[in-house]
């Protein structure tokens, strides 16, 4: 999937059906001039129901979809006849998908399993046909319901992005190059900042033909829990992960402010994130020789709690051994 075709957050406006009008008809026939009332109810019109599918990644099918108008239901008629049902519309979305309602921001559902429906605007009720009003006092009423309008809501869809792995790190720290050295996928690479605009995915082929999904997420700058940079567009990606890579280059001038800085930014948009498993990937270790990797390594001893790999896309370096590690972290099996 190439970056433009990425879409995680698209707003559109719907309208449901209007309920069918209430039949006001009166039974007549060749002799029988008073037959009574026999107007049939109106049809329920069609509910805009969001729908989850498993086979969808992105939003891009909705990109230029501004209004999804659902089926009016049909008018009452004699006999009793009811008036057709409006057809649903139904609006497919990748699993991970947020629905919030947009003038409130306030979250209304997120739909997370292979075929979850949700109404998010009800069809109208079809009006009641003459013939339910009919009583000892009104033998003829001559009168039904209308059907009821339909709903219009601004929904607001947001992609959050379900991986087992997330990278986190700054802009340029060699995400992109990670992802596709250990997966098929083919994210933008290049020497400069803010490269990645937008989620990259891809499948890591393990042993046994068992496989785990890792994100490329845009890299944080100090700020973006305030929305600086690419900011919480970036963010929301993050909460569905299960285990958070931290890379850093080998080049940094201080690794252990680089995570400090990292792990705040997470930890000021949503402290839930403190809960996920993390592993520290430094990344672009092909510069150091070995005397160098082991002073460093006496030094990250020292400083970090947290499990730690030296690793280099570019030489594939400590790539099983990320793999591993990454695998026995998803399945919880002892190291």
């Amino acid at each position: 999937m190439t970056e433009g075709n990425f879409v995680d957050y698209v707003k559109i406006h719907v309208f449901s059906g209007k309920g069918g009008k209430g039949s006001a008809h009166l039974h007549r026939e060749k002799y029988i001039t008073k037959g009574g009332p026999d107007g049939g109810d109106g049809g329920r019109g069609g509910h805009v129901i969001v729908k989850g599918n498993k086979n969808l990644w992105t939003l891009f099918h909705l990109k230029f979809k501004r209004h999804v108008k659902a089926e009016h239901g049909g008018n009452g008629s004699k006999q009793r006849s009811s008036g057709s049902q409006g057809a649903d519309e139904y609006i497919e979305v990748p699993l991970g998908t947020v629905i919030r309602d947009s003038e409130t921001n306030e979250i209304i559902k997120e739909i997370t399993e292979d075929g979850q429906e949700f109404i998010v605007a009800e069809g109208g009720k079809g009006g009641l046909g003459n013939w339910h009003f009919k009583s000892s006092t009104n033998q003829t009423p001559r009168y039904a319901q209308p059907g009821i309008d339909g709903q219009q809501v601004d929904i607001t869809l947001e992609l959050k992005v379900l991986a087992d792995v997330g990278l986190v790190g700054f802009p340029n720290a060699g995400k992109s190059t990670l992802l596709s050295v250990i997966t098929a996928a083919k994210p933008k690479i290049a020497n400069y900042e803010f490269t990645t605009l937008k989620p990259n995915l891809g499948i890591v082929e393990y042993r046994d033909f068992k496989t785990f999904v890792v994100a490329d997420i845009p890299g944080i700058i100090e700020g973006a829990a305030e929305g600086k940079g690419l900011g919480h567009r970036f963010l929301r990606h993050i909460e569905r992960n299960s285990t958070l890579l931290f890379l850093i280059p080998a080049d940094a001038k201080d690794i252990k402010k680089q995570y400090d800085i990292l792990l705040d930014e997470l930890k000021r948009y949503n402290p839930e994130l403190m809960d996920k498993d993390r592993l520290i990937a430094i990344s672009k270790s092909d510069l150091l020789d070995e005397e160098l990797r082991a002073e460093m390594k006496q030094e990250l001893d020292k400083e970090f709690e947290l499990p730690y790999i030296f690793i280099s896309s570019v030489a594939q370096m400590g790539i099983t051994e990320l793999k591993d590690k990454l695998w026995q972290m998803l399945n919880k099996e002892p190291v």
